[in-house]
């Protein structure tokens, strides 16, 4: 008022910060002064996902999930990556999408959960509004799964499948570009052998709980603790009573020995190496 119209009765107050007109507001002389006050009213709607750590107890099924973006090159978008994690077994299941929308997104989902040999659970994400909406939590709802959510002030919450992020899509796929138009090529990657090189093929540290001198419980990492996520699925008890059904631990048996740890590294080596070359090649 006092720069804009000159009204110099305002120009004792014209330098006052914001933050300090909210410390005013709570002294005893500003609230008397007003006769009425009303705090900002929550909006009113159905509430998508509760806010909660899951409790999976040693059973397989409750997932971890994140998306991934492959960057931005001369304003083009890169394929986005949608990675699950089993928090207990560590089945790890990757798929790519064009974009983020329902269209593509929905069935993608879809097809990851069905590529799981177990019953889910639970499905687990931030809050970021690709899984946080009506769409997504209705499919949930049908296929019977539980959708939770990160708590607020708990950055650590899906650290599982952000850090698969970094160890294992960041290694194998790299850092650069790539368009949105090779993501069908990069989804028959994952579906075609990189999911089942790494549930059947490729080890995974699982932690032990040991508790120090001054009983603080703290992670430790034994050699003989790591194994794949399968043979980690084979080590829980009545494992089968978690399996889908027409699927056994037979079936499973086979995928794990059709090919050696080493065959499928190799194999998984050539098909990225084909995927890349096609990239470059455009």
């Amino acid at each position: 008022m006092a720069n804009t119209y000159g009204e110099e009765e305002y120009r004792n107050i014209a330098a006052i910060s914001v933050s300090h007109i909210y410390n005013l507001q709570k002294t005893v002389s500003y609230q008397r002064s007003v006769p009425f006050y009303q705090e900002t009213k929550k909006t009113k709607g159905r509430v998508i996902g509760e806010r909660c750590k899951p409790e999976p107890g040693g059973r397989p099924g409750y997932l971890r999930v994140d998306t991934m973006h492959q960057g931005d090159r001369d304003g083009q978008k890169g394929v986005y990556h949608i990675n699950t994690v089993d928090e207990i077994v560590q089945w790890e299941v990757v798929g790519a999408a064009e974009k983020i929308t329902d269209t593509q997104l929905l069935p993608l989902l879809g097809k990851i959960i069905a590529s799981y040999p177990y019953r889910i659970i639970n499905f687990h994400a931030d809050n970021g509004s690709e899984y946080v909406n009506s769409k997504v939590a209705e499919m949930l709802n049908n296929l019977l799964i539980k959708l939770t959510r990160s708590r607020p002030r708990h950055s650590n919450d899906n650290a599982l499948a952000e850090t698969k992020n970094g160890w294992v899509l960041r290694k194998w796929l790299g850092y650069s570009h790539i368009g949105q138009k090779y993501a069908q090529g990069v989804n028959d990657f994952y579906f075609g052998c990189f999911n089942e090189y790494l549930n059947f093929h490729r080890p995974c540290a699982f932690p032990m709980a040991v508790k120090d001198k001054k009983g603080k419980i703290k992670k430790k990492y034994r050699y003989q603790d790591y194994m794949t996520p399968y043979e980690k699925l084979r080590s829980i008890p009545d494992t089968r009573i978690y399996l889908k059904e027409g699927i056994s631990l037979e079936i499973l048996d086979k995928i794990a020995r059709r090919y050696t740890d080493n065959e499928m590294a190799k194999k998984v080596q050539l098909e990225r190496d084909k995927l890349f070359d096609k990239i470059l090649a455009a």
